[in-house]
């Protein structure tokens, strides 16, 4: 039996995975530092962070609301971990919503922050199901596969499993990004015909030159968005 390094709950090989694939969603997205101001000013940056947050959510409650039930989040730091805590909230109030993380490979968590690392231990003690797609308990991710117990496939074997488990996407994809693991696993989901919804910073600055910067204007705007996932596209 393994267990997480960060939390210490079991964590089992991704083929234990249980679950309906058409109601299931899995994430992708990119990390807080590729979160650009609005206006490129600084002074603009938290609201922006928390525009791109509640853009994120908004996104899994019309999954909800479409009869999705499962959720698949590959644990990263940035729009794995944020959608992971707000599901496990949605957990609270619905009870057949289910949280699925899975990691690429044990000591994927070292060089977290330690806010992150929190979240991450927060998420895999609240998931139904923690799952890792290497068992190896020394290896680590390398660009080379001269090194020993590294490999360079670590994240791409993890997002693509995630896909191969899912019937859609929810990303936040910065465009321009395309040489990043998220577009990467946006690529293959095209390839797997999976229905992908995504939003990127130019939507959040969209909803912000509507609101202005105050959160509660914000809040208000997303919540009458039209449900993304009911759209034929």
């Amino acid at each position: 039996m393994l267990f997480s390094i960060d939390s210490g709950v079991p964590v089992l090989p991704c083929e234990e995975i249980e679950t309906d694939k058409e109601k299931t969603i899995c994430f992708t997205g990119h990390r807080e530092n590729s979160v650009i101001p609005y206006k490129g000013e600084q002074i603009y940056y938290g609201i922006t962070l928390r525009t791109v947050q509640l853009m994120l959510f908004r996104y899994i409650d019309m999954a909800v609301e479409s009869g999705y039930k499962t959720f698949i989040s590959g644990l990263a730091a940035g729009t794995d971990l944020w959608a992971a805590k707000y599901i496990l909230g949605k957990k609270h109030s619905d009870s057949s919503i289910r949280l699925i993380g899975v990691m690429p490979y044990l000591r994927h968590a070292e060089r977290f922050s330690d806010r992150y690392k929190e979240l991450l231990a927060d998420a895999e003690r609240g998931a139904d199901m923690l799952l890792t797609t290497n068992t190896d308990p020394l290896v680590v991710y390398g660009k080379s596969r001269g090194g020993e117990n590294t490999s360079p496939d670590l994240y791409r074997v993890r997002n693509y499993f995630m896909v191969d488990n899912a019937s859609a996407v929810i990303s936040y994809f910065n465009e321009g990004s395309y040489k990043s693991g998220t577009s990467q696993t946006l690529n293959y989901a095209v390839r797997q015909g999976l229905k992908i919804r995504r939003f990127g910073l130019e939507e959040a600055y969209g909803v912000i030159d509507e609101c202005g910067p105050d959160i509660e204007s914000i809040r208000r705007k997303l919540v009458f968005m039209e449900n993304v996932f009911e759209l034929p596209y």
